[in-house]
This record gives C-alpha cells, sequence and structure tokens, in this order.
C-alpha cells in the first residue's frame, strides 16, 4: 500500500467555525491550523484537547482568529508543544492579531484564558519557511517534506503541501485564484495528480461580481454618505483582508481627489503597517516591480490616518470620516464602541465586508431584515483608586509574602533531602560544594542566600559547615591566558528573536510603537466596569464580499484542474458542503469525503509504493544527462533482493533497444518565442502555433493523466517542406533525447 493517511477533523467540519484538522502521515500527527472564534469559548476546543499532547507539528495556514486563535490557549492549558511551521508574515502578523484581540477583550472584560507572555510562548516555538521552501522533517517524521506555497488569501497566507514516498498531501483551504493588488493568486493550480487534497467548501454556492465594478461600487457607497454629512464603520480584522481595503481606498481617494479623513484604528495599527512595508517580496508582482523601479512602496500611506486610541476621532466630532476599526465581529474592540456611537444616526454607514462569525453581533446585523435594535454589553477597564486600590495592594502584599514562605519552606525541605543523604555530612567542616553551589542559587531568587549565614552567624538547621562556599576555578589555561569558548559569546538567532518578540518582557520596544508599548507594558492595578443596554439601530447596513476567496465556480475548476486522487472537503455550511461533495462526485471519478468533526477517515492512497536501492555495480554503466537542477538517464535493470532490501540490479541478459524518448515540458508561448528569435514567422491561432503559412504546431494531453510526460504529444501539421523539417528539428532541439 501507499503512505497512510488520515484526517480527524477537530472543529470546522460541516459549519462555519474555526479551522482545526488532524492529518496522520504513516503515523506522524500534523494539527492542520488551530483556529478559535471571538467568543473564546473554551468547549470548542475539547475534541483538540483530547489529542494535544500526541500532536507532532503544527502548521499555520493564515494570520487571522479562524486559523490560529486558539494556539495560546492549547500551549498553555491542553499540552500542545509541537513545533509551528509558519510563513514569516504569518508569524509577523499573527503576533499582532493575538496582540490586539488579548488587548481588545483585556480592556473590556476579566480575561484569564491566556495572557501576554502566553501568546509569545506560543510563538517562539516557531520555523519560519520561505514560499516553495521544502523543509525536511527528522527523527519521527524523517521522510516527510513540507513546503509552503501562495494561497493568495491574505499576505503570508499558506497552501501547505506534506509529501512523503513521492506521494503529495495538500492542505488548501480559503485559497483565491485571482491576483489583487497586494496579492498574488495561488499556486494550488500548479499542483498535479495529489494523493489527497483537503480543501473547503466555504464558497461553494457564491459567485463573485465582476472585481473593478464591485470596486467601484465599493467607493461610490462610501462617497455618498459622506456627502451628505454621515461617517462610515468598517468592521476589520486586524493584518488581514484590511490591507486590500486600504490599497484599494488610497487608489480611488487619489483618482478623485477626495479629501475625507481616513483612520485605520487597531491596537497595534502602525506597528502593523510597519511590518506590511518590509514583507513586498511575498506580495503581487506588480508592487514588487513597482518598488524596483521607482523604491516606492505600496504601504507608504498618503490618504489613511493609522492610530492607536479614540482621541483622533473624538477631536473630528461628527465630521464625515472613514474608520476601519478591529475586531470585524463587533463583539470587542473599537469597532464595537464605534458601532454603538454611530447606530442612532440614518446619516451614517457600517459597512461589512467579511461574513461574521455565527453568534456574533455582526452576523446578527448581516440577516435580511437586520434588527432594529440589539442589546450590547458596554465595558470600560479604569484604574483603582482609594479604599479599592488599599485593599488590592494589602492583598497583594500578602499573596507575596506567602510565596516567599512557602518558597523558604520547599528550599529547606530540599536542602534537608541532599545533605541527608551525603555520607559527608556527618563532618562538620566538611561543604559539599555542588549542594552550596545548588542552595546559593536557589537563595537568591528569594533574596538571599539564607541558607550559609543567617541571624549574626547563627548557622541555620540547614547549614552543613559554618563557612562560606568555596568554588575552585577550573578553568584551563595556556601561554596566553585562560582559554575561552567564542560560542559563549555569540548571541544565537533563536535568542535575537525571542529578544525582538512582542510582550510585557524585554525587546518591546523594538517592535512596538511608543503608544501601543504603553499600553502593553501598562500594569497599573484597575478593575473593569460594565452594563447592558439596547441599541436602537437607525444607520445603514451594508454588506460586500471582500473576504479574498474564489467562488463556488472557480473552487469547482480548480478542484478539476488539480485533479487530486482523493478529495477532503471541510470548513463550509452542510448545504455548501454537500453541494460541492455530489458536484465533484458526479462530474469526475473522484474519491470525495467530508467527515464530520471527530470522525476519523482512511485516504491512504492505492497505489503501491516500494523503495528501492540502485546498486553501485549499475550505477557505474549509467550515462547521465544534465537537465535544468537534475540529472536523468535512461535505466535498464531487475529488481532483487540484496541483505533484504530490493535493489536495482544489472540486467541478466542484454536488454532490446528501447524506443527514442523526448524529456521535457514544453509551452508553446515559449516556443513561439524561440521561432520568432529564429527570424519564423509565428502566431497563435485556435490554440495552437501557426509557423509560416502552412505548417501548425498543436499541444495535445490526456485530462486523465494529468502530469504525465507520456501522455503530451506535440503534433507537427503541414507538408512535407523545408519548414516543416526546420520547424521539427527547432522543435526536437528543446528536449532531451535518451
Amino acid at each position: 500500500m501507499g503512505t497512510s493517511v488520515q484526517v480527524t477533523p477537530l472543529s470546522g467540519a460541516y459549519g462555519e467555525g474555526p479551522l482545526c484538522y488532524l492529518l496522520a502521515v504513516d503515523g506522524f500527527r500534523f494539527l492542520l491550523d488551530c483556529g478559535w472564534t471571538d467568543h473564546c469559548d473554551p468547549s470548542l476546543l475539547q475534541p483538540l484537547a483530547r489529542v494535544a499532547p500526541t500532536i507532532d507539528a503544527v502548521l499555520l495556514s493564515h494570520p487571522d482568529i479562524m486559523h490560529l486563535g486558539a494556539l495560546p490557549y492549547a500551549m498553555k492549558h491542553l499540552g500542545l508543544s509541537a513545533p509551528v511551521y509558519v510563513t514569516e508574515p504569518v508569524f509577523r502578523l499573527g503576533l499582532l492579531t493575538m496582540y490586539d484581540y488579548f488587548l481588545s477583550r483585556w480592556q473590556v472584560a476579566d480575561f484569564d484564558l491566556f495572557t501576554l507572555d502566553d501568546i509569545d510562548a506560543a510563538f517562539q516555538n516557531v520555523v519560519r519557511l520561505k514560499y516553495s521552501q521544502n523543509h525536511l522533517l527528522n527523527d519521527k517524521g524523517e521522510g516527510i517534506v513540507i513546503a509552503p506555497h501562495v494561497s493568495g488569501h491574505l499576505l503570508g497566507g499558506t497552501v501547505w503541501k506534506i509529501t512523503k514516498d513521492g506521494e503529495d498531501v495538500v492542505y488548501a483551504v480559503d485559497f483565491n485564484h485571482r491576483k489583487e493588488r497586494h496579492l498574488n493568486g495561488t499556486a494550488l493550480g500548479s499542483f498535479v495528480r495529489p494523493a489527497v487534497l483537503i480543501t473547503d467548501a466555504y464558497n461553494a454556492l457564491n459567485n463573485q461580481v465582476y472585481k473593478r465594478q464591485q470596486d467601484q461600487d465599493f467607493i461610490d457607497s462610501m462617497v455618498k454618505v459622506l456627502a451628505s454629512g454621515g461617517s462610515v464603520l468598517l468592521p476589520v480584522d486586524t493584518a488581514g483582508r484590511v490591507l486590500e481595503l486600504l490599497l484599494i481606498m488610497e487608489q480611488y481617494w487619489a483618482q478623485r481627489h477626495l479629501v475625507y479623513p481616513i483612520y485605520f484604528l487597531t491596537n497595534v495599527s502602525t506597528s502593523t503597517v510597519d511590518y506590511v512595508k518590509s514583507f513586498l517580496e511575498w506580495m503581487s508582482d506588480s508592487i514588487s516591480k513597482s518598488f524596483e523601479h521607482t523604491r516606492d512602496n505600496a504601504f507608504l500611506l498618503r490618504y489613511v490616518s493609522l492610530i492607536i486610541n479614540k482621541e483622533e476621532l473624538e477631536k473630528l466630532g461628527d465630521a464625515p470620516k472613514v474608520v476601519l476599526a478591529s475586531m470585524a465581529s463587533l463583539e470587542v474592540g473599537f469597532s464595537h464602541d464605534i458601532f454603538v456611537e454611530m447606530a442612532n444616526e440614518a446619516k451614517n454607514l457600517v459597512l461589512f465586508t467579511e461574513k461574521g462569525q455565527f453568534g456574533t453581533l455582526a452576523r446578527m446585523l448581516q440577516v435580511d431584515p437586520p434588527p432594529k435594535a440589539v442589546k450590547v454589553t458596554m465595558g470600560k477597564r479604569i484604574p483603582l483608586v482609594g479604599d479599592e486600590l488599599k485593599a488590592y495592594e494589602e492583598e497583594q502584599e500578602r499573596i507575596k509574602k506567602e510565596e516567599l514562605l512557602k518558597a523558604s519552606l520547599s528550599k529547606d525541605e530540599e536542602l534537608k533531602a541532599s545533605h541527608g543523604s551525603n555520607a559527608k555530612a556527618s563532618d562538620p567542616m566538611v561543604v559539599d560544594a555542588s549542594s552550596s553551589r545548588k542552595s546559593s542559587n536557589a537563595g537568591s531568587h528569594v533574596g538571599g542566600n539564607v541558607d550559609i549565614l543567617i541571624d549574626g552567624f547563627v548557622p541555620s538547621t540547614t547549614s552543613v559547615a559554618p563557612m562560606f562556599p568555596f568554588f575552585e576555578n577550573t578553568a584551563d589555561w595556556d601561554d596566553f591566558g585562560e582559554v575561552i569558548n567564542p560560542d559563549d559569546y555569540m548571541m544565537k538567532q533563536d535568542e535575537m528573536d525571542n529578544n525582538m518578540m512582542l510582550g510585557a518582557g524585554d525587546g518591546m520596544d523594538g517592535k512596538l510603537d511608543e503608544g501601543s508599548a504603553r499600553l502593553l507594558l501598562d500594569s497599573a492595578p484597575s478593575k473593569v466596569i460594565s452594563n447592558e443596554m439596547t441599541v436602537q439601530v437607525k444607520c445603514s447596513l451594508v454588506y460586500m464580499d471582500f473576504e479574498g476567496r474564489s467562488d463556488g465556480r472557480s473552487v469547482k475548476s480548480v478542484i478539476a484542474h488539480v485533479a487530486p486522487l482523493k478529495l477532503v472537503l471541510v470548513h463550509g455550511s452542510a448545504e455548501a458542503t454537500e453541494h460541492l461533495k455530489m458536484h465533484c462526485a458526479k462530474n469526475s471519478d473522484l474519491h470525495v469525503y467530508a467527515p464530520q468533526i471527530e470522525e476519523t477517515i482512511d485516504v491512504t492512497s492505492d497505489l503501491c509504493a516500494y523503495k528501492v536501492q540502485l546498486s553501485e555495480k549499475l550505477m557505474s554503466n549509467v550515462i547521465s544527462k544534465k537537465l535544468g537542477e537534475h540529472e536523468i538517464a535512461w535505466v535498464d535493470a531487475e529488481v532483487g533482493k540484496v541483505d533484504e532490501k530490493l535493489n536495482l540490479l544489472p540486467p541478466s541478459s542484454t536488454p532490446s533497444a528501447h524506443k527514442s524518448v523526448l524529456v521535457g515540458d514544453l509551452k508553446l508561448a515559449d516556443f513561439k518565442q524561440f521561432l520568432a528569435n529564429k527570424g519564423l514567422q509565428v502566431e497563435f491561432a485556435g490554440g495552437a502555433l501557426r509557423c509560416g503559412e502552412y505548417i501548425t504546431v498543436r499541444k495535445i494531453g490526456d485530462s486523465n493523466q494529468k502530469g504525465s510526460t507520456v501522455s503530451q504529444q506535440i503534433v507537427i501539421e503541414g507538408p512535407l517542406c523545408e519548414d516543416y523539417y526546420k520547424i521539427r528539428e527547432l522543435l526536437y532541439s528543446q528536449f532531451f533525447l535518451l
């Protein structure tokens, strides 16, 4: 049998919940994404809790809550400790997204599911990869290669390819085939006949409108409101689809010479854009080429102001403005507060650019017709003062003393146990250096070496002798002095990265702007006050799809082109999942699966794969030719066993001559340019290459054998004339002859 592959959805199956899936490849367990919702309901993570300690590696695809929001909680509470593989933008922007989310929660509630330190810890054990970079796993994952590829949905968004023994498992959720202002289209279309394709049915029932018309309608709807004296609120994510919206608004504001102010408001907005400016190589070709020729960075925003608090907005009062504020769900964050302020004015507009999560305020407002009133909870964190502050400080002092006492007692018990087993403890003048060193180090954490001499040189009960410990210097010396190890004085890359990490520790100021750093470092005692209120919804509510996903028709086309041997559908409503499942089963020979949550399906390939070794005797007679970065050769051999292992051995009899084989993958567009350079008149006509007046070159492929070089044929049509033989010779020159 082929490589063993099992898939188990832990969340996000037959529904639009957060994405989280277990993939086992020959026993090596991958966690594909680790998403959560803005409600942060721990009950959603129960399936993950049952398998988290057994996970060997985590692959994250996108830097948003739905794909990585549960990572800090899982690392802290569920026993997840596996290395995390991401692209650089997913690492940086995902980190900022989690900070923004934590701060949005912390400002309005006593949020204790995870802390800033927990976020730092979750993002420390990461391996950052570049697009198309093959990374070979070690130990238990030996023989498995993972590689990230462009998804086209968010900056750094990833389609993961996992390869074992020549069989590919592709994880491609939330991909976008369209090229956008800041992103190229997905690379999924370049994959051919993977053993397993895991993809989503989220947009299976949706069809997109013409993009340019959609952009114009988007701008027109805002300008109409602004011109009438109203303001526009766009609830957005922290560092995902909002980047495309910023570029759209920058472009149209410049073209139409608009003067209405635009504000991008999150707790980390300035840091987000600063990082995005350095990720140009991860963006679309047009942005990269523009920077190469003009040194003009697309994210040097001229019309958008970056702010991290509402003070700037309050200065404008009721003046017309556009505000892009997090969070997109309207559950918490600046968007929640601004919605409450703007909702009761009919002149204002709330413009949704993505579908809200189930159960959130945004989803409630997107129903047709929208509610006329909604209940919301308004929370605010205020500093403690007066008696409350005094009581808090007394309680903290009491807790601190208890912790010190507990630590001291624990240390004393440890020392008693260690000295009790030491035979030399009977001699009061003999000191165990290792024990003294250990106790000295431990004592330093609680204010001093209280285990040596205390209270006027009266030894404690745990002291072994009335003297200070002495440690002999055992350093090596040579003719030039003490021998040093240069590695002790070099800062490792991991340490440098840790120093640059966001969080409540060192290295903060190098990562965040001053305002955000001050907010994160604020540890003043505080409390949250909240109250429920009913908001009358009089403002206009509009939804436009700017989610950046391929629509249903495109998803079906991409699946048909990739033509996997087995297809696994996840993350989509029950209706969308069943629709796509029926379509693929009816229109192709695919094996289609749509598992429920915690249902394990076996998608092991039906192909038989064997590992064979090339014997030295066989390879000594092989003449290879270089093809790009590889060497190829025709080999006639027999399979035999050597030391219980399969080997390719020289044939026992002389093999018959084989037919000539042309090796290569010719693109007609490249061949057209090649012929033009040779002085021939060529043009495309009806999908074929017309050469001169009489000769036509066309490419014929068998759609049922995609990726097979044998099944692809290049046909030369025309009379046997001088041009025919000349073009045939030039065509042969584009291949290797074996």
